[in-house]
């Protein structure tokens, strides 16, 4: 095995602009890679980057961040644009080209190699534009430029988030932004110059943009996700503007939310927002139930956690509407019993996805661990639900252990001295949080005498 994992680029060369002018295939047709998503989507990091979508792997133009690491730091050349200049850019329509030949681009090899979950986000934009397929080839140009808006927003305005997860950072995480800053670790663009250049972006481009959307009843769908959205005020003044503009019953709201409040500003989520709407979706984040929770989650409450999942579940009028959202962690493993019971006493689909381990030193990642000791414990879950039929509730948990199984770990992908490095920075990492939190992994890993001992052993 290769001592690294090949970048995108290395996997798939690119090609010019020009390399499939003319060929154009539907999914009808057999295109498995086509996806909606470049005809009516906008993302933008709380960075302040534009990218196909939140699982989009486009090197990063700026700041090393998200689970593409390859790009360059600079504080000098920020590469931001306004959408209006990057909707019809080059880069987008060479993407629009290329997708519509049936490529396999390196940006949507999240998707193309199931990354992260066996459910690909492709299917969302596919499924929810369905009825937009054939305008999207129609009115698109054989350059690439196409006549159709965004109408499908997902814009992180910023990392503001009263948790600081494991697997999370500071490009997500405004706590752990301040974390690192008391520990005396600086990223690029928490550069005093840099942050000014950001906001005045966010202020004079990103904000405007948006709320002109709002305004003009441009919007199909929000994905509201962070940081953690509901801290944000935008999030609010957007929802109400939309009530009072009365399309609301034309907007899908999903959300992506710690779960840990559901009252900010006065107003309750529910209560005073999703109840004016006609449809709404919320994945609610959670990777462990009780202590293990709180040790992967820090700042999470797991009563108050299920406290308000008890009180939105009122508000379902179907399974849809609210989701657990597990990321499988290494520590997560000891607990995924655990979460199957919770989706079947709260009655709601258990989505399934896992930290993938973009490097060696990737200690959060289940695949982190030796083939030998993962395996043990995924088959004493998937024996005790061997049983159990698969249905809209448990099916991606389902998909989800599979998945860990398919996947190569660590010791499979890695040269040993490489793995083994990998093992050593990760432990050390993980100490050094641990400590400076006043945890200890080691009491998680406890629960399987093997997998502390092979800890202990690194």
């Amino acid at each position: 095995m290769s001592d690294r994992f090949p970048t995108a680029d290395e996997r798939w060369p690119r090609q010019g602009v020009m390399s499939n002018m003319g060929k154009r295939l539907k999914p009808n047709e057999g295109n498995k890679t086509f996806c909606m998503a470049p005809w009516t989507h906008t993302f933008i990091s709380p960075q302040m980057e534009r990218r196909l979508c939140c699982a989009s792997l486009e090197k990063s133009t700026n700041f090393k961040q998200y689970i593409d690491s390859s790009g360059p730091d600079s504080k000098n050349d920020l590469k931001l644009l306004p959408l209006e200049e990057h909707w019809n850019s080059d880069y987008m329509k060479n993407i629009r080209i290329k997708l519509m030949a049936g490529e396999e681009i390196p940006q949507c090899a999240t998707c193309n190699h199931k990354l992260l979950n066996a459910q690909v986000y492709r299917q969302h934009f596919n499924r929810f534009y369905r009825d937009q397929v054939d305008e999207a080839f129609s009115t698109t140009n054989d350059d690439g430029e196409t006549t159709m808006q965004v109408t499908s927003w997902d814009y992180r305005f910023s990392n503001l988030c009263n948790f600081t997860c494991r697997m999370c950072g500071p490009p997500l995480s405004s706590s752990w932004e301040t974390e690192n800053k008391k520990a005396g670790k600086l990223e690029p663009w928490m550069d005093k110059d840099v942050k000014n250049q950001l906001q005045k972006f966010h202020d004079q481009h990103v904000v405007k943009e948006f709320l002109h959307a709002v305004e003009n009843k441009k919007v199909k769908e929000f994905y509201w996700c962070g940081g953690e959205p509901l801290m944000w005020k935008i999030h609010w003044k957007a929802m109400q503007r939309v009530v009072e503009l009365g399309y609301a019953n034309e907007v899908f709201a999903r959300y992506n939310s710690n779960m840990s409040r559901i009252t900010f500003f006065g107003k309750n989520l529910f209560d005073d927002v999703l109840s004016k709407f006609q449809d709404w979706q919320i994945n609610a984040s959670i990777d462990a139930t009780g202590e293990i929770g709180e040790y992967i989650r820090t700042g999470l409450n797991y009563d108050e956690w299920l406290e308000n999942m008890r009180y939105a579940r009122k508000w379902m009028k179907h399974p849809r509407q609210l989701q657990l959202d597990l990321t499988v962690t290494l520590p997560g493993l000891f607990d995924l019993e655990n979460m199957y019971e919770l989706q079947k006493d709260l009655k709601i689909p258990l989505l399934c996805k896992k930290v993938f381990s973009f490097s060696p030193d990737t200690y959060m990642s289940p695949l982190f661990l030796p083939r030998k000791l993962l395996n043990n414990i995924v088959m004493k879950v998937k024996e005790k639900y061997k049983d159990e039929k698969k249905n809209v509730f448990n099916l991606a948990f389902m998909e989800g252990l599979d998945d860990l199984m398919n996947h190569p770990t660590n010791d499979e992908r890695y040269n040993l001295e490489t793995c083994k490095k990998g093992w050593r920075d990760g432990k050390g990492q993980c100490e050094t949080i641990d400590k400076r939190r006043g945890t200890d992994i080691k009491k998680i890993l406890a629960k399987d005498p093997e997998v502390l001992e092979w800890w202990t052993n690194i």
